[in-house]
């Protein structure tokens, strides 16, 4: 396993603040971003460990265990637990009592049998699961509308994956098994994947509903009628009612985005209407709408 400093990928000191951190965190992932820095796999690279550094020293409990155990920080507690474990038994045989310190020799017998060699005093190893893998995915709001299959690179290694509709942005996704090799036989740790969406459309999502905002031309709003709209997924016809007015909304039961990992399942697409003002109007129009305000 290679080793991270997450403080260097950050750039701050190990007594860093969690203040200075978290300002460190966002001008990096500010200039990182692959919305500023499209087809750059190098910038792509950078931003995913400035979100792995994030992610253990942004929480106390991860700093803590990453200050301690280094690139091992995620087995911290089995290592604890087998630390406190081998400090009993060699209590009993090589240790004053109460001591609860280990000599040199005794540090790198037990650091040996959990990575790989084997305890003199259990004489068995110590299996670990492997390190949890993070990444992002950046795809269109069209396609996180379908659930379809991608393929990814992980390691050299090609995993087909299917990305369920209605995937939200930010949402992680876990992939068992397919992060770092466990240790000693121990079991592999996951892939992590967080889902950047881009909304290329004229809809706005929140959540399951959608929103929208539809022109409207101001005969149309005054007397009523019929108007073809978009929606995710096709067009509708719509009643227009007489006397509209601009900022009116109407919902469209279904029509919004799909629910995650439910089936057939819609939210609502709510749109709202803008009437249109007509411009270059003729000596005709102006002398019908002076008419029209002297009626009023």
């Amino acid at each position: 396993m290679v080793y991270i400093d997450y403080y260097k990928v950050l750039g701050v000191a190990k007594n860093a603040s969690d203040k200075d951190i978290k300002k460190a965190y966002r001008k990096l992932a500010r200039k990182y971003h692959p919305d500023l820095n499209p087809n750059d796999k190098e910038a792509e690279k950078r931003f995913k460990e400035i979100n792995e550094a994030n992610e253990v020293l942004s929480k106390p409990e991860n700093r803590k265990k990453y200050d301690a155990h280094g690139e091992h920080w995620q087995n911290a507690d089995a290592y604890e637990h087998a630390q406190r474990q081998q400090q009993q038994g060699r209590g009993q045989y090589a240790r004053p009592q109460g001591s609860q310190q280990f000599n040199d020799d005794e540090f790198s017998d037990f650091f040996s049998s959990m990575f790989g060699g084997r305890s003199q005093s259990q004489g068995r190893q110590v299996k670990f699961r492997g390190q949890d893998f993070n990444a992002e995915l950046q795809i269109d709001i069209k396609e996180a509308y379908s659930t379809h299959k991608r393929t990814l690179t992980v390691n050299g290694k090609n995993i087909r994956i299917t990305i369920p509709a209605g995937v939200e942005n930010g949402q992680i996704i876990k992939i068992k098994g397919h992060g770092g090799q466990g240790v000693n036989g121990g079991p592999n740790g996951d892939l992590l994947i967080a889902f950047s969406i881009v909304n290329t459309t004229s809809f706005k999502r929140d959540g399951d509903n959608l929103h929208t905002t539809v022109d409207l031309d101001l005969y149309t709003a005054l007397l009523g009628g019929e108007l073809m709209v978009d929606t995710f997924n096709g067009k509708v016809k719509l009643t227009i009612k007489p006397e509209t007015q601009s900022g009116a909304k109407v919902k469209l039961k279904g029509k919004g985005f799909p629910r995650y990992k439910k089936e057939n399942q819609f939210g609502d697409l709510f749109i709202t209407y803008q009437v249109k003002t007509p411009t270059n109007l003729t000596d005709k129009e102006k002398a019908l709408f002076t008419e029209l305000s002297k009626l009023r």
